[in-house]
């Protein structure tokens, strides 16, 4: 593909809103130069309000097969994320490699055509379902870089450590057998995914230390060391305080809160993303937001699995950065999850636009930015705003949609996140290559035709 140039009607840049603007875009996929004026006869024309697509920043891939499969109770006592973990991992035993590639590419389909342009993928089938090695040790990791591939969507993967079935090493459960590495194991996965992956600009290889739940002490220090040795800047994920029992179980191992705990004892820093994070107290948002990590916050899935409600006005009056993440994908759609992020906090507050940045601010405008900002930071990728340097991924909204109709600047993104539930998004371009046009990715029948085939063998829950 040879360097071109497209003139954008009118586009959201860093700085705001900015109309007439020509991108130059070289062959590897990045954006060389944006100025502003009139289009030259050799552009590419773009018309419509044109955004930077937005990082998905906390998936797992298979579980969109399992999405509206656990709505029925389990319980006589009541359901929660316990008894819905207990169906998951019944669920995940089903999966093999090309469930995984199916699944995942639909999964990556809907993700472009909500105005995703790139994924952090939490991996943790590692093993065939019975535990065992597979002769390739990346095959289910290769399925994954492939299911990105073939989708066309930016790829931060990120494969989980999960060392042990619970607090005090408990033995794992049948569904955790699959997900079970040594610390020696899982770092050579990660200098072999290094090798494999390297140069390609689409991809970037992270780690998921599952859980201090499921990651014991020692193991998380020896594979953060480890990692860190490989990449000095690699991108460190975890699940924190998703449950009030992840809370009560580490305070009754460690005598201290799960995040003011890793606080204490790992090297946070700007590379790491804690996921949910959902029950902090004062000091935990506040010296959260003080480490520069980035807050992974998943609101369609949290109210799902009845997690919590993230303490957003305090954290964002500390200065915390945070993005968002679809996760279960219960939900595939950036502005459900920044609209209900937004619910959330009205509801258990009795008011209105707390995400706004103060009198007069726009909350849409805000929480837009600061996903968009987070999410870049988390996933470790030049990504998320069109700037010089960053990969060109465009999400192109239709200006004939009744949604935007009179809307310009913050009023727009205001409108895009908190009027209606139809998709007003037209194109997406990933790495300079249109990927949906006019609302249609390019292989999306033969990927869905994969699907329903895996959705057969997998059956239901």
């Amino acid at each position: 593909m040879n360097a071109r140039t497209i003139w954008l009607e009118t586009a959201y840049l860093p700085d705001g809103w900015h109309d007439s603007l020509r991108l130059a875009i070289d062959a590897t996929g990045d954006i060389l130069s944006i100025s502003k004026g009139a289009p030259e006869s050799t552009d590419e024309r773009v018309s419509g309000a044109v955004l930077p697509g937005m990082p998905n920043l906390h998936s797992h891939a298979f579980q969109r097969a399992q999405a509206g499969l656990t709505e029925h109770r389990h319980s006589k006592s009541g359901d929660s994320f316990w008894t819905w973990r207990q169906v998951m991992h019944g669920f995940v035993t089903r999966f093999g490699p090309e469930e995984c590639d199916a699944v995942a590419a639909q999964l990556y389909v809907e993700m472009l055509k909500a105005g995703y342009t790139a994924v952090g993928e939490f991996h943790y089938l590692h093993l065939d379902p019975a535990g065992a090695a597979y002769a390739d040790r990346l095959e289910m990791s290769r399925r994954l870089l492939g299911a990105a591939e073939h989708a066309g969507i930016g790829l931060t993967l990120l494969p989980v450590l999960y060392s042990v079935g619970g607090y005090g090493g408990i033995e794992a459960n049948p569904g955790q057998r699959r997900y079970i590495l040594d610390v020696e194991a899982f770092l050579a996965m990660i200098q072999a995914l290094k090798e494999t992956t390297a140069g390609n600009p689409q991809v970037r290889i992270g780690i998921a230390p599952h859980s201090v739940r499921q990651v014991p002490p020692e193991s998380l220090a020896a594979a953060v060391t480890g990692a860190r040795a490989i990449d000095a800047e690699l991108p460190v994920h975890i699940h924190m305080a998703e449950q009030v029992r992840d809370v009560d179980d580490h305070l009754s191992h460690f005598g201290a809160r799960p995040v003011a705990w890793l606080l204490d004892n790992a090297p946070v820093d700007a590379h790491w993303c804690l996921v949910h994070a959902t029950h902090l107290d004062a000091a935990e948002t506040r010296n959260l937001a003080a480490s520069g990590a980035v807050a992974g916050l998943c609101p369609t899935t949290e109210g799902n699995l009845g997690d919590g409600l993230f303490p957003l006005g305090d954290y964002l009056a500390a200065g915390g950065r945070w993005g968002i993440g679809s996760d279960s994908h219960v939900s595939v759609s950036v502005t459900e999850e920044l609209r209900w992020l937004e619910y959330g906090q009205r509801l258990s507050t009795l008011s209105r636009n707390v995400g706004a940045p103060g009198q007069g601010g726009s909350t849409g405008a805000r929480l837009f930015a600061d996903a968009l900002a987070g999410g870049t930071q988390a996933l470790g990728r030049a990504i998320g705003a069109l700037r010089p340097g960053s990969r060109a991924d465009l999400v192109v909204l239709d200006p004939d949609h009744p949604t935007l109709f009179g809307r310009r600047g913050e009023r727009l993104l205001d409108s895009l996140i908190f009027s209606g539930n139809d998709n007003p998004i037209r194109h997406v371009m990933v790495g300079g290559r249109w990927r949906v046009r006019d609302g249609r990715h390019a292989d999306e029948d033969a990927i869905a035709e994969r699907y329903r085939g895996a959705i057969e063998t997998l059956g239901t829950v």
